[in-house]
């Protein structure tokens, strides 16, 4: 029986390959750990990253928690990251959730980005 891990691996590589057909905008890249939560838009015609946000910046509130890997968290950081794109004038990404479920952090962070981009 494969492990957890090998079929993560494999959705994550099923997930990229079909958000390759998509060239024309940038893409919003999600990943979390077991503390903190991550998001960068990337533009893969060029190969940069175009803004980013994770709740190890220093504009994220910090409280005493032992994790941040929340959803309340999730909330600020694709607020973050849309703000961030917004100023370089990105209006349209492609969701990449990183091969994760469309579930609670991952759906709170993309419904938060939303409010700001178009998806």
């Amino acid at each position: 029986m494969r492990s957890p891990k090998y079929r993560f691996e494999i959705r994550k590589k099923r997930v990229r390959s079909s958000l390759s057909r998509v060239s024309d905008r940038p893409r919003l890249s999600i990943f979390k750990s077991g503390r903190h939560i991550y998001a960068q838009i990337i533009d893969d015609s060029k190969g940069i990253t175009l803004a980013s946000a994770s709740t190890l910046d220093k504009e994220f509130p910090r409280q005493d928690a032992k994790t941040f890997a929340n959803k309340k968290s999730a909330e600020v950081v694709g607020s973050m990251v849309a703000k961030r794109a917004a100023m370089k004038g990105v209006a349209k990404v492609v969701f990449d959730k990183g091969g994760y479920k469309y579930h609670g952090v991952v759906k709170v962070l993309a419904e938060a980005a939303r409010q700001e981009l178009e998806f």
